[in-house]
């Protein structure tokens, strides 16, 4: 009966997280001789997911995607950078950083296509379930040739 109120609690929290992620540079942009598109970015990731934290918050699970469409599939996905925040202290935060997992589309897709960076969350409880949300930033595309 304590879980259950206690992980109904978290129900009155109204987070109010923010985000902003620059790309630096395009470090490459090249076609993989398979012919799949590949780009490695530099990105300034920066977030204050404080509120996302209550009394009951275990940790949060932080990812960023690459999301875009193309003729064969109406959103693709491609994770970038994840990370652990496992206390509110640690959940404002700055970082410089190269895309942590290749990204890399399947065909050649990318050149002058628009996409959108998304920050995901996962906010994981010490009691109750899981709830993830995230931030869509848009406004970002690829160069028209490849580097």
């Amino acid at each position: 009966m304590m879980c259950a109120i206690a992980s109904l609690s978290d129900n009155l929290n109204t987070p109010s997280p923010s985000a902003e992620i620059q790309i630096m540079n395009i470090n490459w942009f090249q076609k993989q001789p398979q012919g799949n598109d590949e780009v490695s970015l530099t990105m300034n990731i920066s977030a204050d997911l404080q509120s996302l934290f209550t009394w009951n918050t275990k940790q949060l699970f932080i990812f960023v995607s690459a999301e875009y469409e193309t003729p064969k599939n109406s959103l693709n996905q491609v994770s970038l950078w994840d990370a652990i925040i496992p206390a509110k202290e640690h959940a404002k935060f700055w970082i410089h950083t190269s895309n942590k997992y290749r990204f890399v589309d399947q065909g050649n897709n990318l050149r002058g296509k628009e996409f959108n960076l998304t920050l995901h969350w996962h906010v994981m409880p010490k009691t109750g379930k899981m709830f993830a949300d995230k931030i869509v930033l848009t406004g970002y595309s690829f160069p028209e040739e490849y580097r």
